[in-house]
């Protein structure tokens, strides 16, 4: 008797249907073209998160970069002096005080300036 392997192969090709159900037009009716999706999706969903990352650290510098300039000051000689002052703060932090306490960022940099 020959062994069918109907059933799993239905299985796997639906989950894969689904995993691509936003995509338009043949890409997620057909198994052939939504698995190509699926493997296109991965890998950008894997470089985007390391992108992320950088996007998030480019966003925070330029918030402490405008918020330090407010004050007179630039943001290279503000992270240099914050460094050799060894504040354990990083840059998410400090952009987020510039953010939602103004008055506490000023006072920390120009703590860190005249030093």
């Amino acid at each position: 008797m020959r062994v069918t392997n109907g059933p799993i192969t239905r299985r796997r090709r639906k989950a894969v249907k689904k995993a691509v159900e936003g995509a338009v037009g043949i890409k997620h009716f057909s198994y052939k073209h939504a698995k190509q999706t699926l493997i296109r999706a991965k890998v950008f969903a894997y470089r985007d998160r390391k992108n992320k990352k950088r996007d998030f650290r480019k966003l925070w510098i330029s918030r402490i970069n405008v918020a330090v300039r407010a004050l007179g000051y630039n943001y290279s000689t503000f992270v240099n002096k914050l460094n050799k002052s060894n504040v354990k703060l990083n840059r998410k932090m400090i952009s987020e005080l510039a953010i939602n306490n103004p008055q506490e960022f000023e006072n920390l940099v120009n703590s860190i300036m005249k030093n």
